[in-house]
């Protein structure tokens, strides 16, 4: 490795320093992002006739016109393969206007290969088949739909009804009865269901009596941003369902809506998110071994929450991925802000102990840690994963001997974390995570990213559980020297990089293929100073996107650990 290739590298990354210490990156364009928020801004427009909603409506319907894809669909990024969640989400916004024919003709020809035909029974079925008995995604698309007309006339029957009036119960029996994940679902809960329960009313008699309740606490767990999650697509949903049935005073859809106009991009489109401020931030320091700004140590423990979360109740102690009020604390961002407070202010202990503390009553009773909460492992939101699991042990370890009080449950909590990684390793030596994915491989899925993050967890593992993800690791790269995210997949900076990082924790054993990849990752950089994002990010709900500066951390991280392994 060439010390041109490093400096170049560190340069690169460096020059992404914000004035307050930040590394904030940018999310790829989502065509999933702009129809739904193409679709509130439209209602909104009709119901009122802001012109300034009726521009932000156009523009985004133009530019999702503009980036279809070959085959007649849209991908969650305009580099991503169609598939049918986005591109009845994009038909259902070209719905409101009367631009280019042939792009709707092209996408309903493409929707009606992949359902059978465009009867609205067809549709419905496949948009649930998509995503089976969870219907927290599937039911705001066929809202959308509805809404849209593309589901015909009476098209609300084909919309799952939700209980929206569980949002009413108190929020201590989400905790008693381990369904805490309830709270992340609830501002789709409360207002898709209600929108159903407007244009197709059930027969539930509690759906009424509820009705302005759980609008009053729809209102409540509103960010002062407006935005649910900072996400797009979940503000719109909610939005537009309240716009449905004529509540466009709504202080809930003025600021759903303030908030969408406020983070539409110069282009007309929107991202999945505003930002990961949070996490690229922690990516770049840990990456960089310091920071380079003065203000990063005060901003980072400034996102340290110290109250009870007001929205989903999460203890006070993690660190969301995000600065922005509709942030949500969560296990991966709170380990890597607890290895960056550590390179930053190692005496840090308060600080770092409350995070660990937070992090030890994360743990699930398989021995994993999950995103967001405690639970069963039905959902995403407390699903144990294996990287995240492994992130967490690094953070224990890296901080165990500043918190001495707090050793004897760091013990406890990494036997039980080492034994979920063993059982979770697969029969090929791979662990498979839940927030990134490759597009190309078998299921979509990355257990290069998964296994190369475990890894780093080092002899924190068991020799045999590393020596079979090693072998695992070295049989995915390609003959060039590049890694994809997984066996046989086309390479990516992203990915190599990864892969580079994990095999420097073994680099002499490794030497011949650490090698072929540091050269395979110089010449897809030119040697540091270009650094293309592929889409390997998975955001709720399984949608993709791409951060500008994951090729550029990762590559660093990789070089700073070839240049010193431990």
């Amino acid at each position: 490795m060439s010390d041109a290739f490093r400096n170049n590298a560190r340069a690169a990354l460096i020059a992404q320093l914000t004035e307050r210490g930040t590394f904030a990156g940018e999310l790829s364009a989502s065509a999933l992002s702009t129809a739904t928020a193409a679709v509130a801004f439209a209602l909104a427009a009709n119901a009122t006739g802001n012109p300034d909603h009726q521009r932000l409506a156009e523009r985004a319907r133009a530019w999702i016109a503009a980036h279809q894809n070959s085959d007649g669909g849209w991908g969650d990024t305009i580099d991503s393969p169609t598939n049918i969640s986005t591109t009845t989400l994009c038909w259902s916004a070209l719905g409101f206007g009367d631009g280019d024919a042939g792009v709707v003709q092209r996408a309903e020809a493409w929707l009606s290969a992949a359902c059978g035909d465009l009867s609205p029974a067809s549709v419905a079925r496949a948009i649930r088949a998509r995503y089976g008995k969870d219907h927290t995604f599937s039911t705001p698309i066929l809202v959308t739909c509805a809404i849209s007309g593309r589901l015909g006339e009476g098209g609300w029957r084909f919309v799952p009804a939700l209980p929206f009036e569980l949002a009413a119960a108190p929020h201590s029996w989400f905790k008693a009865l381990n369904l805490r994940m309830v709270s992340y679902a609830l501002p789709a809960l409360i207002a898709v269901g209600q929108a159903r329960h407007f244009h197709h009313p059930s027969w539930n008699p509690l759906r009424a009596l509820t009705r302005r309740r759980t609008l009053g606490i729809l209102e409540r767990i509103q960010p002062a941003s407006g935005g649910f999650l900072e996400a797009a697509p979940l503000t719109s949903f909610v939005a537009m369902s309240l716009l449905s049935m004529g509540m466009h005073d709504h202080g809930v859809v003025k600021r759903g809506l303030d908030f969408l106009a406020d983070t539409a991009r110069g282009d007309g489109s929107w991202p999945i998110d505003t930002n990961l401020e949070v996490w690229t931030t922690t990516l770049a320091v840990n990456a960089l071994g310091s920071s380079p700004g003065d203000g990063t140590r005060a901003w980072l423990g400034a996102q340290q929450y110290t109250e009870v979360h007001p929205y989903t109740h999460a203890d006070p102690g993690g660190w969301a991925w995000t600065d922005l009020p509709g942030g949500v604390p969560d296990a991966d961002d709170t380990s890597g802000a607890l290895l960056a407070l550590h390179k930053l202010d190692p005496d840090a202990g308060p600080a770092a102990a409350r995070g660990i503390t937070w992090l030890l009553d994360l743990q699930n009773r398989d021995g994993g840690i999950p995103t967001f909460c405690r639970g069963w492992g039905k959902l995403p939101f407390d699903q144990s994963c294996p990287d995240i699991t492994a992130h967490a042990l690094r953070a224990w370890r890296t901080w165990s001997e500043a918190v001495p009080g707090l050793r004897r449950r760091i013990d406890a909590a990494t036997h039980k974390a080492i034994r979920y990684l063993e059982r979770t390793q697969r029969e090929d030596g791979a662990w498979i995570p839940l927030w990134f994915g490759n597009q190309a491989a078998p299921k979509e899925e990355n257990p290069l990213y998964g296994t190369t993050r475990v890894l780093l967890a080092g002899d924190m593992l068991p020799r045999d559980v590393r020596d079979r993800a090693m072998s695992w690791l070295l049989r995915a790269q390609h003959q060039g020297g590049g890694f994809g995210g997984a066996p046989g997949v086309p390479p990516c900076i992203e990915e190599t990089a990864l892969a580079i990082e994990a095999l420097s924790t073994e680099a002499r054993a490794r030497e011949p293929q650490l090698q072929k990849a540091l050269a395979w990752l110089a010449d897809a950089t030119d040697n540091g100073t270009r650094f293309p994002a592929s889409p390997i990010g998975l955001y709720f709900a399984k949608l993709w996107y791409s951060e500008r500066l994951y090729p550029i951390i990762f590559t660093v991280s990789a070089l700073e650990r070839v240049q010193c392994p431990t």
